[in-house]
């Protein structure tokens, strides 16, 4: 009896340990889950009134025609998209778009590859010169496009003086729709230069310096290490280069509207500034959310083209 005593209890805590441990790891659960979730609030919350909310009510505002005050006066369904896709100056925005994404993206990581390869060497001062390249990345759009307006002014313009040194006639760098997108494709180069130049110099002083040294060893000159060793081993940094630079040129507005308000003759109309035109000067808030949408589907497919394609040439070390 003694012994039947002593047991029972021991069965009994026995049999009740494992329910009680699967029910404090169901509690430590969800308590995980309501932290990650109090932790998560102030982000969702910021996500839900600057992403999440604009991005509803541009679908919402695309279906209706607007007054002045942005209030919603007729529904018209898909007549807003259907309107921009037979509009004129709408092709002729994705078209100035485009080729100011040929003059700015590959010429500014191009630019900015060598710029890095320069900057990796082993020279002395060679800090000064990654503080000079890096130094546009500090410049606001604002203030760049200023400098930029002193520089192309048609008479007292830096660049004009220079091409009158050289018995060249001055250029309406600006006015003159011939120039006013390579001008302003200039100045983006240049905005963007800083920040390219960083990411692609980190990706190059992350390769191991073995590496570099095996191909001196190997009899390697600097050009041949350069495309055949250091590109291919940069590839992440130039691929992520490549997707922002290309989303970012999509979005260039603010030295559109200082240095030429998509003038000349429509010249520099990028899709952003035909946003702006549409809803903020001509009051057509449905117009203009409309486009933006198609804005966000073009951005949309290309970055995942790129993803798709581009990817597939990525070197991960």
């Amino acid at each position: 009896m003694e012994k039947d005593l002593i047991i029972q209890p021991a069965l009994k805590r026995t049999t009740l340990l494992p329910a009680f441990s699967t029910r404090s790891m169901r509690t430590n659960r969800w308590l995980e889950r309501i932290l990650a979730f109090v932790f998560l609030a102030p982000s969702l919350l910021l996500f839900s009134i600057f992403l999440f909310y604009p991005l509803i009510k541009s679908v919402y505002l695309s279906m209706n025609l607007t007054d002045p005050r942005g209030r919603v006066v007729q529904y018209v369904g898909l007549r807003n998209f259907t309107d921009l896709l037979t509009s004129e100056l709408f092709y002729k925005s994705i078209t100035v778009t485009l080729s100011f994404i040929l003059l700015t993206v590959p010429t500014g990581i191009i630019l900015s590859l060598i710029l890095a390869w320069l900057a990796h060497t082993r020279l002395r001062g060679v800090q000064l010169f990654r503080f000079v390249f890096s130094l546009p990345m500090a410049i606001s759009v604002g203030t760049g496009s200023i400098i930029w307006m002193v520089l192309y002014h048609p008479t007292l313009g830096t660049l004009n003086y220079f091409l009158s040194l050289l018995h060249i006639a001055p250029i309406n760098w600006l006015s003159d729709p011939n120039w006013a997108l390579l001008s302003i494709a200039l100045m983006t180069v240049w905005m963007n230069l800083g920040f390219q130049f960083i990411v692609l110099l980190s990706g190059m002083q992350g390769v191991s310096e073995d590496i570099y040294d095996s191909a001196q060893i190997d009899g390697a000159g600097p050009l041949r290490t350069f495309f055949n060793l250091t590109i291919p081993l940069i590839t992440p940094s130039i691929f992520f280069v490549t997707v922002v630079s290309m989303i970012g040129a999509f979005q260039a507005f603010g030295q559109i509207n200082i240095l030429t308000k998509g003038g000349p003759m429509n010249s520099t109309n990028v899709m952003v500034f035909n946003i702006y035109q549409d809803a903020f000067v001509n009051y057509r808030f449905g117009t203009g959310s409309a486009q933006a949408l198609l804005l966000f589907f073009i951005v949309l497919i290309l970055t995942l083209i790129q993803f798709k394609v581009l990817e597939k040439k990525v070197h991960y070390q």
